[in-house]
């Protein structure tokens, strides 16, 4: 897969990304399956595969349950051929979210995932939203302590998952990219493609293939056709610990970009 720009990051990130909480938590996920997390030997081939298709992009959590810490000890090859995307703001503790947006935890835990993930910079944070999008970056200290983080060079990008349009559209013009819901039954955040599109801004598409809900090779061809033809879009992040679903993605992915 050839890559491309995040944005005016200057981060080059393949058009497919591999979303990883199958590798650490299967507790209250919303996929169609219950499944099993993957045992080291499974997770590293995963991994390697990605690698050989081209895939440099992780997005991660530390909400993901154990997804950071086995990627710290297993991801293969160089630091440098890998983009983590990580997030603050979600804490999944005993089968149960909640949020902290302040700047003291927002620096907390991105120290933490730099420990558990082995490495001494993350490629981009995202601000994980719990759907008050505009009150986090406007009454919360998250923005804040990335910015200083992202002045310490211990990020290079920040961003919001975000979960509404006015949020969306702030986080384009105050932050480097934006990660953004868009699927063949859900266009609302088009506006925050487009304005993202038009300020050089990265984005990042979750839920494209609703979760894993979109099934079978022609209906995962449609929805990526259409995900691939909205403005701005970087990347598409599909999670799967499915070596045959990685390799049918990837090779979607490759014809359609």
């Amino acid at each position: 897969m050839e890559l491309r720009p995040l944005g005016s990051t200057g981060i080059q990130v393949s058009p497919l990304g591999l979303g990883t909480v199958k590798f650490g938590r299967n507790q209250q996920v919303k996929y169609p399956k219950a499944f099993e997390i993957p045992d080291d030997a499974r997770m590293v081939h995963i991994l390697e595969v990605a690698r050989e298709l081209g895939i440099n992009l992780l997005d991660t959590a530390p909400a993901y349950g154990t997804a950071q810490e086995r990627l710290g000890k297993l991801m293969p090859g160089p630091r440098d051929s890998w983009v983590i995307v990580s997030k603050v703001g979600e804490i999944f503790e005993n089968g149960r979210s909640r949020f902290d947006f302040s700047h003291a935890y927002t620096r907390t835990v991105v120290e933490q995932s730099l420990k558990a993930l082995n490495t001494d910079y993350l490629d981009c944070v995202l601000i994980h939203s719990d759907g008050d999008d505009l009150r986090i970056l406007e009454q919360e200290g998250a923005l804040d302590a990335l910015r200083e983080l992202k002045e310490k060079g211990l990020i290079r990008a920040h961003g919001m998952s975000s979960k509404t349009v006015e949020g969306g559209l702030r986080v384009v013009r105050d932050m480097d990219l934006v990660m953004a819901t868009a699927n063949l039954e859900y266009a609302d955040e088009r506006p925050v493609l487009e304005a993202a599109h038009e300020q050089h801004k990265g984005v990042l598409i979750k839920k494209g293939l609703m979760s894993g809900h979109v099934q079978g090779r022609e209906g995962v061809r449609t929805a990526m056709e259409h995900v691939f033809s909205l403005p701005g879009v970087s990347s598409m992040i599909v999670g799967t610990i499915d070596e045959g679903h990685l390799r049918q993605n990837a090779a979607l992915a490759e014809t359609l970009t």
